[in-house]
């Protein structure tokens, strides 16, 4: 959630005040990109357990997943407004991005939300674009910077490091017999939007610790789907089950294949080595 969104939230939250109405933020399940163009749908910065948690803390009172199937997709942007925002959500005050768009082939935007206002008594307000470095903060300038390695610009527009979370699984516990023990969390996206080997600290159970992590498709062993594998500093217990968060924090290098184990052992020793350094450095 960027910048761009929280100050989309900043507005809702003071206007919900003002109204002693409850905020409530609506997500849509799959996201619409994914829905329609499936496998080639940009890249998810964050899952929906991520969207709730980070929403939470932002201090709003209710989040609605509608669920974007076939139907959902085909709903009219006058339908969208009369059965959702009017008959079954009561709105009295909605806040939009200035990019919005909404209903069959994208039809609705600002200028129809806003005389349907005048009609069912509901104001709306458009938020100006939030800029980095001239550019509009967008998902889309997020990604690029992921994939270019830019941590210190995604930070910037996020307000804090970019993190990915998820569940310890079993894993092929290959770590282990070079050495480098660990959590393997499998991500379960469409599409991953960085990878390589990156310096990171571990949130587990409020605790933060270091580490270094790889994230990708591990070609060494003929990887074939996209896992994230951490290796936690100085840290023996058992993590199976558990749910993790990884601050992503700075860039080591590109995921690489080796010609063999011990090549592989090399690099994660150096690699984990580099991590330490920056680490004990850097403000993560």
């Amino acid at each position: 959630m960027h910048r761009g969104h929280q100050a989309v939230l900043s507005q809702l939250q003071e206007r919900a005040r003002q109204l002693s109405l409850p905020s409530c933020v609506m997500v849509f399940e799959p996201q619409p990109l994914e829905f329609f163009a499936k496998d080639r749908a940009p890249a998810r910065l964050s899952r929906l357990r991520d969207k709730y948690e980070d929403i939470a803390v932002l201090g709003i009172d209710r989040l609605l997943c509608v669920k974007f199937d076939q139907v959902f997709a085909e709903l009219s942007a006058e339908a969208f407004i009369e059965q959702i925002l009017v008959q079954k959500l009561a709105v009295r005050f909605l806040v939009i991005g200035d990019d919005f768009r909404f209903g069959q082939h994208r039809c609705g935007d600002f200028a129809l939300l806003a005389e349907a206002g005048k009609k069912h008594a509901f104001q709306v307000l458009s938020t100006d674009t939030l800029l980095h470095d001239q550019q509009r903060v967008s998902s889309t300038l997020l990604r690029e910077a992921l994939r270019e390695g830019r941590l210190d610009d995604v930070t910037r527009m996020l307000g804090h490091p970019y993190t990915i979370s998820g569940r310890v699984a079993h894993g092929a516990k290959l770590g282990r017999t070079i050495g480098f023990p660990t959590a393997n969390i499998h991500l379960k996206r469409l599409v991953v939007p960085i990878q390589g080997v990156y310096a990171v600290q571990i949130v587990i159970s409020a605790q933060t610790y270091s580490g270094v992590a790889n994230i990708g498709f591990r070609p060494t062993v003929n990887g074939t789907r996209s896992q994230l594998e951490v290796h936690i500093f100085d840290f023996k217990d058992d993590l199976y089950g558990k749910q993790l968060q990884i601050r992503v924090c700075h860039k080591l290098r590109d995921e690489q294949k080796f010609s063999s184990f011990s090549a592989l052992q090399t690099q994660i020793t150096a690699d984990a080595l580099h991590a330490r350094e920056w680490l004990a450095k850097h403000q993560c």
